[in-house]
């Protein structure tokens, strides 16, 4: 019974704690977004640190993943299009 109590009072503690250090984190790449940093890197960090823990982070992550993704493809596609102009 004593395990028992140990291992739930480790559990709830680890995520308390990810979720104290992967909410500030996201909150330093939100404030980032208005000041000098690299948001885009922090932002997703911060997702990554709280989808430890919570199922919505791994959501909003595969979401941002995905949007990333598809602005890369679109970029990529533009460069390659002005690349063939050229010639």
């Amino acid at each position: 019974m004593l395990k028992r109590a140990a291992n739930l009072t480790y559990l709830a503690g680890r995520r308390i704690v990810v979720a104290v250090v992967g909410t500030s984190v996201l909150l330093i790449g939100v404030a980032m977004i208005v000041t000098p940093g690299p948001a885009f890197i922090v932002i997703p960090a911060g997702l990554a640190i709280l989808a430890i823990e919570f199922v919505w982070a791994r959501r909003w992550l595969k979401k941002l993943r995905a949007m990333i993704s598809q602005r890369g493809a679109e970029t990529r596609g533009e460069r390659a299009e002005e690349h063939r102009q050229q010639d």
